[in-house]
């Protein structure tokens, strides 16, 4: 650690975890299903809106998640096994998954329902718990210059989260429904290797004979 900064493999880490358990690529033919019926100035905004609460739940658990595993005495080696198991679960369903098969949001009208419309898709389908618990352990005992790496981080994330959401359409017509399940299923196997480290890590700090 240097100024209160980790190494840069440490947040390069941290941006790929992030990027799997977000996994865009399942959210793309659900986001799809709000294209019907809006122009694309609405389906703009639609995806800036999802992206926002995404970048809010996430920067919030950045902040706040040490002051909330003091509340409820929990230790960060407890939390990193739960969490791993989480993400483990959470890749597991990735590799099962099928995203050809995915059922789209009706579209809802848009007289102004924009929020109650894109909320289940930013939560918890963008940022569920995989991806909460994942925030709070990278950021977790940290200066407030690792703090304002992993919030830099997260901020890039969320960019390419919007990207592929305003880019939703072409991607989907590249790469198809088998593209897609392929995509999904690379981030799942990257994210069971992720979850199997954090529990590692997990049970080490609460055992420290296995280290």
């Amino acid at each position: 650690m240097s100024d209160g900064l980790e190494h840069w493999s440490h947040y390069t880490h941290f941006v790929l975890a992030l990027i799997a358990v977000l996994d865009p690529f399942m959210a793309i033919p659900v986001f799809l299903g709000l294209r019907v019926g809006r122009s694309e100035t609405q389906h703009r905004r639609l995806a800036r809106l999802a992206v926002l609460i995404v970048l809010t739940v996430l920067v919030g658990a950045a902040l706040g998640g040490d002051a909330m595993l003091t509340f409820f005495g929990t230790s960060m080696g407890s939390f990193r096994v739960a969490g791993g198991l989480v993400l483990l679960l959470m890749a597991l369903a990735m590799l099962r998954s099928n995203i050809e098969a995915a059922l789209p949001v009706p579209a809802a009208d848009t007289d102004g329902r924009d929020l109650a419309t894109v909320v289940p898709i930013a939560i918890p389908l963008l940022a569920g718990p995989g991806a909460i618990s994942t925030v709070m352990i990278a950021a977790q005992g940290g200066s407030w210059l690792h703090q304002a790496a992993v919030i830099a981080a997260i901020v890039l994330v969320c960019l390419l989260v919007w990207l592929m959401l305003r880019l939703a359409l072409p991607i989907s017509r590249l790469l198809g429904g088998a593209g897609l399940n392929i995509a999904n299923r690379l981030l799942g196997l990257l994210l069971a290797a992720i979850a199997v480290e954090s529990m590692a890590d997990g049970l080490k700090a609460l055992f420290p004979v296995l280290g």
